[in-house]
């Protein structure tokens, strides 16, 4: 299972991502939220004191393909269920599939809100 620190540097390292705690302001029981933003767009978001699941942007196809085929997940805290999916780590989603879930998020908002995706 992978570590906040490493999850954090992944998300990081997928060029031109930010981060922000934004959540705080709504409730204080999401102040420890950290979320990663692309294009000033969120697309994955996880709980550094509890670091047990990510909150990963997807489509509504990918989402009820994922549904049907695996148990690690849960709804999302922002409650968009058309959107966000919840992974819960050290289910039956590996490391290597969550990071590749991560990675399509971030390729999902990019297209959306770049004026110049990349390829």
């Amino acid at each position: 299972m992978m570590d906040i620190e490493s999850f954090r540097e992944y998300c990081l390292s997928l060029g031109d991502v930010s981060e922000k705690m934004p959540f705080g302001k709504f409730a204080r029981r999401y102040d420890s939220i950290l979320a990663f933003y692309v294009c000033g767009h969120m697309f994955c978001f996880i709980d550094i004191d509890n670091f047990t699941c990510a909150d990963i942007k997807s489509t509504p196809e990918e989402i009820a393909e994922l549904r049907a085929n695996h148990t690690s997940l849960g709804n999302p805290i922002n409650r968009s269920l058309r959107h966000w999916i919840k992974i819960h780590f050290g289910g039956d989603i590996s490391t290597e599939q969550l990071l590749r879930l991560v990675k399509r998020a971030y390729d999902i908002v990019l297209k959306q809100y770049s004026p110049h995706p990349k390829s």
